[in-house]
């Protein structure tokens, strides 16, 4: 890089902010993907005033911004493909105010998820979206990616709680969108149009949020099933009895493999199937919740059920769900985590669908996910080192997203695309909705600097 460019750039944040040295160019250098691509400088920005000064600069450079929280994407969404800066924003991790009587939070991009959630909950609060990075991933990064999470059934997902932002602009610019009310029609929702749009846009550097008043309480249950397909009788038969629990999480078979033996909870050979179903609320209505759940669903093939009588017990159930991702490099060193969404009626044809995948390509395939929404995290186990390995992973990624698709579904729920997703885009969306997507890139983004290689395979128009 223009060692001018560099001098501007330490003028603006501090020379101790400006990195070009080969180990913070490779630290920044990748995401969840494991693929890699270098920088030409990193610069660690502490205010919005400074986001828009380094912007205006690159702008006028043309070269490419890519802001970057902790880097813990799963499709290359913070990968700097095109090199140029990587503008790191961890710096900024003030909560700037939590707002008791109005429900809101104002915070800044680098704030940790989890952190914000222990801090409102100690005033009787409650932000909900909880991914599962949620102790490591800055809400910065939430918002660019629009996470969900379990608990994003009942509640909602990122989107649902951003009530406005401060976004710096291509141009560096520094806009507000929303505000602090609930209600608010003046203008295009902005707001909207940023939360998901991976950086592409404009970069946040503030967000105000919804919080809401922290359950009394909450009960834990894990129900083991015969068969996926009674499993996911059983989501559907719930939430069609009215009933919207916090969290509806499902393992398939390949998933209990992995953890039989890991967990204290014992899992049979016969166990084919797992629901982790959580409900909150008035202490009252909790045990009448569970009772009622589990008339609705005995009859689907149930082997065993355990209901957490205290806070111990519901982390053990838990337990079962996170020992997966660690249990998973038993079956082979290599991952390519996908999250699809299907209709949740369609779950057990997508396992089903799956499962032939696996066979036909002689790779194993992991399922579990968010079955109340639909949201399945496919993992499919190779080891890269195997001849010809990359090419069949590409035909069974092609596979994959096809069946979702065919199946009314998705081919990302909450990871977004980047670039691991880009060439698959058409899938889903016809050429119109993608040129006017791309048209609203070139609006707001007439050069091409924001994250540029991402969402979409050819350059915009």
């Amino acid at each position: 890089m223009d060692e001018q460019v560099v001098k501007e750039l330490e003028e603006i944040v501090g020379v101790e902010n400006v990195s070009t040295a080969p180990v913070d160019k490779i630290t920044h250098s990748y995401d969840a993907t494991q693929q890699r691509y270098l920088p030409d400088v990193v610069v660690y920005a502490g205010t919005t005033e400074e986001v828009s000064r380094v912007v205006r600069l690159a702008n006028r450079r043309k070269i490419p911004v890519l802001p970057r929280g902790a880097g813990s994407g799963f499709t290359g969404g913070t990968l700097p493909v095109r090199g140029g800066i990587v503008l790191v924003l961890t710096r900024m991790d003030r909560i700037l105010e939590i707002d008791a009587e109005n429900l809101t939070a104002e915070v800044e991009p680098g704030v940790v998820t989890g952190e914000l959630q222990r801090q409102v909950e100690k005033v009787g609060l409650f932000y909900p979206p909880d991914p599962a990075s949620k102790d490591f991933s800055t809400l910065g990064g939430n918002v660019a990616e629009c996470a969900g999470g379990p608990r994003c059934l009942k509640y909602g997902v990122t989107k649902d709680y951003v009530l406005g932002l401060t976004v710096v602009t291509a141009t560096g610019d520094i806009i507000r969108t929303g505000g602090r009310t609930l209600k608010n029609v003046v203008g295009y929702d902005l707001t909207k149009l940023f939360v998901g749009s991976e950086g592409t846009l404009g970069i946040v550097t503030g967000i105000i949020l919804k919080l809401l008043p922290k359950p009394a309480g909450k009960k834990t249950m894990l129900v083991q099933f015969e068969t996926i397909e009674g499993a996911a009788r059983s989501v559907s038969a719930i939430i069609g009895a009215k009933i919207i629990p916090t969290t509806l999480e499902f393992l398939d078979a390949a998933t209990i493999d992995c953890i039989r033996g890991a967990s204290t909870i014992f899992l049979p050979d016969t166990c084919r199937a797992l629901l982790i179903i959580e409900v909150d609320g008035d202490l009252a209505m909790l045990d009448p919740q569970v009772e009622r759940i589990m008339e609705i669903i005995r009859p689907f093939g149930i082997l065993s059920t355990r209901i957490a009588a205290t806070h111990d017990e519901s982390e053990e159930i838990w337990q079962v769900r996170r020992i997966v991702s660690p249990s998973l490099r038993k079956v082979n060193p290599d991952k390519f985590n996908e999250d699809i969404v299907v209709p949740r009626s369609k779950v057990p044809d997508m396992i089903r669908a799956l499962e032939k995948i696996s066979a036909e390509y002689q790779v194993p395939i992991v399922n579990f996910g968010h079955a109340g929404d639909g949201n399945i995290h496919v993992n499919i186990m190779v080891d890269l080192k195997e001849h010809g390995m990359k090419e069949k992973i590409e035909k069974v990624l092609d596979e994959v997203f096809l069946a979702a698709v065919g199946l009314r579904g998705s081919i990302s729920g909450e990871h977004g695309i980047g670039t691991a997703k880009a060439k698959y885009l058409d899938m889903e969306l016809d050429v119109a909705t993608i040129t006017y997507m791309q048209r609203i890139k070139h609006a707001f983004d007439p050069n091409n600097i924001l994250n540029p290689g991402k969402i979409f395979l050819e350059s915009y128009p």
